[in-house]
């Protein structure tokens, strides 16, 4: 007895850490998928850093039309005969010698190029945006595609289980029937390979439901994806009636708001500016520079000869702040280059940034001819997706009515089991047909809404 009172315990202790942990399960929304996934996805974080490189890219653009400036500083020991720097006097002994100094340039005309270098840098800042942007819209495509197919593996799971309580029932009923004797046996026999079908059945389904579920956790860069779940949103709608919108109408709206055309437009701008400043170097360079140098030496200097000896008198150096004072120099002046001939270096430069300008305008006229393909291609298989799932509607409704009709002539035997397998199976084809063409046709629309404009979460531009 206390045995029974302790595993009563421990089963309603492990009932009540699953209902909790179920509890707990959080299921989302489509809205809430995309959001995350737009927060957390890792390629759209390798994009932003993209954004950043071309921040930077930028900075280094302004800073070509500020001077460099540059210090330096060194100090030498020259040991044995050798000329003192300071004094320029020729002696054998030990040398210190100091020297410190500052210069600086700045480019007065460099054919445009610093001008448009800059220009460069602000319109790759603009493409790498719109490259994040058109990543973020398609990972809320793929996040959508995801989310419908869980929803639709959900459904499926449902009804085959459906199926397999309608068909346990029915062994159950033939059991007893059999051993009324008002069926045969082998009808029974069909029955349970009935059952076992449709627990193979849902097993696929469940494993289909958990892969489902495990690409979107994967998207959303979830660790978790077991106890992943979604709200179900079964009603197929057109909230923002896009279907009512003509083709052509789409495709005008989508080359005002689609992000691939904005971004080829982009980098035909940015091959201008290629073009612009191999052509800058066409032209002459002028630049100013200044420089200033002073230097001080730490040895004894030669004051004069002994007449007896005829060995050099050496006396104590000036002090140091004098020498860096006395020895003071300035350099300043413009330096001016003129380009007569590089070995073709910048014609071909020019000439490759051309070819590459070129590529860019053809780049543009393709992404609008696709898209504008891709625009028609979407409406008509939204078109068509509404028809197939209208018409497997009507299919599942027929095939209803037949499997009633079926039933009603099996249960009062004038119908085998056989017959009726073959009519519930026609019925349970419709089902997942139904589900396939209501999943297929809400994604259609989703990609629809996506080329007129209308995200299925609104996406913050930076």
């Amino acid at each position: 007895m206390r045995i029974n009172k302790y595993n009563s315990f421990v089963f309603a202790l492990l009932s009540g850490l699953g209902l909790s942990a179920h509890a707990q399960t959080k299921q989302w929304t489509l809205e809430e998928a995309v959001r995350y996934a737009l927060d957390h996805n890792i390629t759209i974080k390798l994009s932003e850093l993209d954004v950043k490189n071309a921040d930077i890219d930028k900075l280094g653009a302004l800073g070509s039309y500020l001077p460099t400036a540059n210090g330096s500083a060194s100090h030498s020991w020259n040991i044995g005969r050798n000329v003192n720097p300071v004094t320029n006097i020729a002696s054998t002994q030990t040398t210190q010698y100091t020297s410190l100094g500052v210069s600086s340039s700045v480019d007065i005309y460099k054919g445009l190029q610093n001008q448009n270098a800059y220009r460069r840098a602000k319109l790759s800042i603009i493409a790498s945006k719109y490259q994040l942007l058109k990543m973020q819209e398609d990972i809320s495509l793929n996040v959508a595609n995801a989310f419908l197919e869980i929803l639709a593996f959900k459904e499926n799971v449902k009804v085959r289980k459906e199926q397999l309580l309608i068909d346990e029932k029915r062994l159950a009923r033939s059991e007893e029937m059999v051993k009324a004797g008002t069926i045969p046996r082998g009808d029974l026999f069909d029955l349970k390979a009935t059952v076992a079908t449709d627990q193979q059945a849902i097993v696929v389904a469940e494993n289909n439901l958990l892969i489902s579920k495990l690409s979107l956790a994967q998207l959303l860069q979830l660790k978790e994806f077991a106890d992943f779940d979604v709200i179900d949103d079964t009603n197929v709608k057109d909230e923002n009636n896009i279907m009512a919108q003509s083709p052509a109408d789409i495709y005008d709206k989508a080359k005002e708001t689609r992000t691939e055309l904005k971004l080829a437009q982009t980098n035909l701008e940015i091959a201008e500016k290629d073009v612009a400043i191999a052509k800058g170097a066409y032209q002459p360079r002028l630049s100013g520079f200044y420089s200033f140098r002073t230097s001080a030496s730490y040895s004894d200097i030669v004051t004069g000869i002994d007449p007896i000896t005829n060995e050099p008198i050496y006396g104590a150096p000036a002090p140091v702040l004098d020498q860096f004072k006395d020895n003071r120099g300035h350099n300043f002046g413009f330096d001016l280059q003129i380009p007569i001939f590089n070995g073709f270096s910048v014609k071909n430069n020019v000439e490759r940034n051309k070819v590459s300008l070129e590529r860019s305008k053809i780049d543009l006229e393709q992404k609008s001819l696709d898209l504008q393909r891709n625009v028609y291609t979407a409406f008509t298989d939204a078109k068509g997706a509404l028809n197939t799932y209208e018409s497997s509607t009507v299919t599942l409704e027929a095939r209803q009515q037949a499997y009633n009709f079926a039933k009603e002539k099996y249960d009062v035997g004038l119908m085998n089991s056989f017959d009726f397998t073959q009519a519930q199976t026609l019925l349970t084809n419709a089902q997942s047909d139904v589900i396939r063409a209501k999943y297929d046709y809400m994604f259609k629309i989703k990609i629809l809404e996506f080329y007129f404009g209308i995200p299925i979460v609104p996406i913050i531009k930076n």
